[in-house]
C-alpha cells in the first residue's frame, strides 16, 4: 500500500549505549499544528496499523505513528538484549522532543500502552490504552511466545495474509481489504520474491525472560494523572476484566470500553473503534 493522501514517511536517530539506530514513523496531518497525536503499536506490529485512525484524527491533530525499533522500517539493535521498554521510551521521549509540543495525546495498543503509561506517571496528556494494563499474567505473556521470535517466510501474499489473519483473530471482525493492509504493511519482499515480517526476531529474547513472571506495574499506574480511555477486548487474556475494573477503581478519570467481539487487542480500524478514541480525545484535550 502506497502512502496515504496527507500522509509522510521520516525517520530519526535514536540512541542506546551501542550506537545510533534510524527510528521510522508516519506523519499525517498539517505539519505545523501544534496539537499531537502519538500512536504506538503492539509488540510485534508497526505503525502502519493506525492508518484508519490517523486519516481520521489528522483532521484535526498532527499523528505521529512510530515503528518501534526492530520493527517496520526502523533499524534492528545488534544487540537483542536492548528491546526493552527503557530503550522505547528513550526513542520516543526523541520523537515527542522531535514533535516540538509540549504535551501530546498518547494512543497505544499492548507494548505501546505500557510505554505510554510509563511516561503518563509523569504529568502528561489524555492517554488511550488499547487492552492492555498494569497486570499482565505469565500465562498471557506465555501465549505470544508461541509466534514471537519467529521469522515465517510466505511464497507470496495471499499466504502472508491467511498468517496474520489466524495469528491475529483477536482483532476482531475486519473486511479482506483491511486484513491485506496489515499483511501488506507487515511484510518486506525479499530477493528470491517471498516475503517475511517486517520485525527483528531478536525482540523475543528480553520477551522471554519478562514472560517467566507476571508483570506488575500497579505503583505505576497509581501515579497517572491523565485522563485514560482503556479500550478491552472481551476475550482478552492480556487485560482481564478485573485488571481493567482494578484501573477505572483507582484511577478518578479512567473510562474502560469492552468490545464483545475482540480478543487482545481491538483492530482501531473499525468506525466505532475510531470514534470512541476521537470523541475521547476531543473532550480530554
Amino acid at each position: 500500500m502506497a502512502p496515504g493522501e496527507g500522509m509522510t514517511e521520516r525517520s530519526y536517530l535514536g540512541a542506546s549505549r551501542l550506537g545510533f539506530h534510524r527510528v521510522a514513523y508516519t506523519q499525517w496531518g498539517d505539519a505545523h499544528n501544534r496539537r499531537v497525536v502519538v500512536c504506538v503499536h503492539g509488540l510485534t506490529r508497526n505503525g502502519r496499523d493506525f492508518d484508519a485512525l490517523a486519516r481520521d484524527l489528522a483532521e484535526d491533530h498532527r499523528v505521529l505513528c512510530p515503528d518501534v525499533v526492530g520493527r517496520g522500517r526502523s533499524d534492528w539493535l545488534t544487540d537483542p538484549s536492548l528491546y526493552d521498554i527503557p530503550q522505547y521510551l528513550s526513542d520516543m521521549t526523541v520523537l515527542i522532543a522531535r514533535s516540538g509540543a509540549e504535551q501530546v495525546d498518547w494512543v497505544g495498543t499492548s507494548m505501546g500502552g505500557l510505554i505510554g503509561f510509563v511516561l503518563a506517571s509523569m504529568p502528561g496528556s489524555p492517554m488511550v490504552l488499547n487492552d492492555v494494563g498494569p497486570f499482565v499474567s505469565k500465562s498471557a505473556l506465555a501465549s505470544i511466545l508461541t509466534y514471537l521470535g519467529k521469522a515465517p517466510r510466505f511464497a507470496d501474499m495471499e499466504r502472508a495474509v491467511s498468517y496474520f489473519r489466524e495469528i491475529h483473530a483477536q482483532f476482531g471482525p475486519l473486511t479482506d481489504a483491511q486484513w491485506r493492509h496489515i499483511a501488506e504493511t507487515s511484510v518486506r519482499r525479499t530477493d528470491d520474491g517471498s516475503f517475511v515480517v517486517r520485525y527483528d526476531p531478536g525482540i523475543a529474547f528480553p520477551f522471554q525472560a519478562l514472560a517467566s513472571a507476571d508483570v506488575d506495574l500497579w505503583k505505576v499506574w497509581d501515579a497517572v494523572t491523565c485522563p485514560v480511555l482503556v479500550l478491552r477486548g472481551a476475550t482478552s487474556a492480556l487485560l482481564s476484566a478485573d485488571t481493567a475494573a482494578g484501573m477505572k477503581a483507582r484511577h478518578p478519570d479512567c473510562r474502560v470500553v469492552e468490545y464483545a467481539d475482540c480478543g487482545h487487542a481491538p483492530s482501531l480500524m473499525r468506525p466505532e473503534h475510531i470514534r470512541e478514541v476521537r470523541d475521547f480525545l476531543s473532550l480530554a484535550g
